[in-house]
């Protein structure tokens, strides 16, 4: 097994964690795969092996539907943290077909084009909302003001959670969400599990809620599906919803203050977008490929692979680095430059295959919709203080982004 210790990836460095993208360059630099000891994975960082892996069906991201722990030479993890691995890997990003086709079918009839075109209003009409009331206060923390409320909403209102039950929404969501980083510390792991069975017993009662008194939403169309012969389990149903929500916001979330945090940083692009809006499209797929609010997604290798010329053994776990693979030269003209104008942007923030993000279309719609209305109702947008950087690495943000109007 060739170990490269002196690589300068560490995702435990705040200096690397502040600005990663030079240690990309050397991966990429010193070859296409490399082994890193700390996590007991295989780094892949070129845009060409991220993509082509992403869909080779020799990796998954659960094992447990081809063999057991033991069988993989995996250790089962501990039982206290039980309840975050039953949420978790009853969720269909951590399902292989055919239990992930069978959620997805089910889940993606919410987040057709046409589905997603029909909440544009909503959705537009609640970025004004947000961003008149920040012009109204003089500014304010452009994260907790407008990047967290817009996506929480719209994804509650889907699933058809009560507007006075949203407050705990994004705090479990961002305790769960600890455990993706590496080698998640104790205290990060019971914080996960506590947040996953609150919001599973949240969801049961409003589960059960619906079945008594439907509405129009999505939990409703699930238990209907369900109940005209389409195979969901009520732990299914509660992973999902839970799924859903986290996946459907996180992202949304910091790539909104990370993106502005990159116009600040980068005034000519910034006056190019408040003179021409309809760069928005253009500018949000680039600021997603420029700093991308998930850095790696993992995989387990079920069959052997080769990769220029290196076998990764079935059972070994690839860490595929998903912003490294965004600032590959091969693909991308001058990638360490924003370009608001860039149209040959194939990145992978969305990741590919199978699991590729079933919310895309409706966090394209949110980020246009948010920078739209702050474009449009707060011209003169600045920073207020220099941000700070959450210490995490896997899923890339900061801790809030102080602006003045």
């Amino acid at each position: 097994m060739a170990a490269a210790p002196d690589l300068a990836f560490d995702p435990w460095d705040p200096a690397f964690v502040a600005d990663p993208y030079p240690a990309y360059a050397e991966l990429r630099a010193r070859g296409r795969v490399h082994y890193y000891a700390p996590t007991n994975q295989w780094l892949v960082p070129h845009h060409a092996d991220v993509s082509a892996l992403l869909r080779d069906r020799r990796l998954g991201r659960t094992y447990q539907h081809r063999f057991t722990h033991e069988d993989f030479g995996r250790t089962a993890p501990p039982p206290e943290h039980e309840p975050f691995h039953v949420l978790n890997d009853h969720g269909m990003l951590d399902l292989e077909p055919p239990d992930h086709t069978r959620i997805r079918r089910l889940v993606s009839k919410a987040f057709t084009p046409r589905t997603v075109e029909r909440l544009g209003p909503y959705v537009r009409g609640l970025a004004d909302e947000l961003v008149a009331a920040l012009v109204a206060r003089g500014g304010g923390d452009l994260l907790t003001d407008v990047a967290e409320p817009l996506p929480v909403a719209v994804i509650a209102e889907m699933l058809g959670i009560p507007e006075a039950d949203r407050a705990p929404l994004r705090p479990w969501s961002a305790d769960i969400c600890g455990m993706y980083e590496l080698n998640p510390p104790e205290e990060v792991a019971a914080k996960a599990v506590r947040a996953s069975v609150e919001f599973s017993d949240y969801l049961r009662e409003l589960i059960a809620e619906r079945r008594e008194k439907p509405g129009d939403d999505l939990i409703s169309g699930l238990i209907a599906a369900h109940d005209e012969g389409d195979r969901l389990t009520e732990q299914e149903m509660i992973s999902t919803c839970v799924l859903l929500l986290n996946a459907g916001h996180e992202a949304t979330v910091n790539a909104t203050v990370n993106g502005w945090w990159a116009l600040f940083r980068t005034p000519d692009q910034l006056a190019a977008l408040r003179a021409d809006h309809t760069l928005v499209p253009s500018a949000v797929e680039e600021l997603m490929r420029y700093d991308t609010p998930l850095q790696l997604f993992e995989r387990w290798v079920l069959d052997d692979i080769e990769v220029a010329g290196t076998t990764i053994p079935r059972g070994a776990e690839v860490a595929l680095l998903f912003g490294s693979a965004n600032h590959d030269p091969e693909v991308f003209r001058d990638p360490g430059r924003l370009d608001v104008t860039r149209q040959d942007n194939p990145h992978i923030s969305f990741s590919a295959g199978i699991h590729y993000c079933i919310g895309a279309p409706l966090a394209r719609l949110e980020l246009a919709a948010s920078m739209t209305a702050l474009l449009e109702k707060a011209p003169t947008l600045g920073l207020a203080a220099e941000p700070v950087r959450k210490p995490n690495f896997v899923i890339r943000g900061l801790e809030g982004l102080p602006v003045t109007v």
